[in-house]
């Protein structure tokens, strides 16, 4: 299985630094908090924004929320950065050996494991919010 894509955390610490500093987020700023390169940044406030969470400001303008923070929550963050495609966080290996009962198995008796375990993850993402995140910085 492959790991969750940095733009997860990446974007939660994007969108906390704007809940928390809302008059200081310039591209160059936020790419300082994370110490990543701003081109990174931009790809994911693009993200961001495409799921009309941000409003981007041409040029040194920065960059707002445009919910509250009390009303985004973990999960549109994940969903927003395309983490992963629907319901795939978890991956089978390619084409395992069907004359083999497990191989032949394996999948369709995993998928409903794994589909359950998603489904924990994302119902635990959305009971957190952003400002219930920032709330702890203090």
């Amino acid at each position: 299985m492959k790991q969750i894509s940095t733009r997860f955390s990446i974007a939660v610490h994007t969108l906390s630094l704007i809940a928390y500093t809302p008059n200081e987020c310039t591209g160059d700023y936020i790419a300082a908090s994370v110490n990543t390169n701003p081109v990174v940044i931009r790809r994911i406030m693009g993200m961001l924004k495409k799921a009309g969470l941000v409003e981007v400001r041409p040029g040194v303008g920065g960059a707002s929320l445009l919910k509250k923070p009390e009303e985004i929550t973990l999960l549109d963050i994940y969903r927003a950065v395309n983490v992963i495609e629907e319901n795939q966080l978890f991956r089978f290996h390619e084409d395992p050996n069907k004359r083999c009962p497990v191989g032949r198995n394996i999948e369709s008796v995993l998928q409903a494991e794994m589909s359950d375990a998603q489904s924990a993850m994302e119902e635990r993402l959305s009971q957190t919010t952003l400002d219930q995140l920032t709330a702890q910085f203090e």
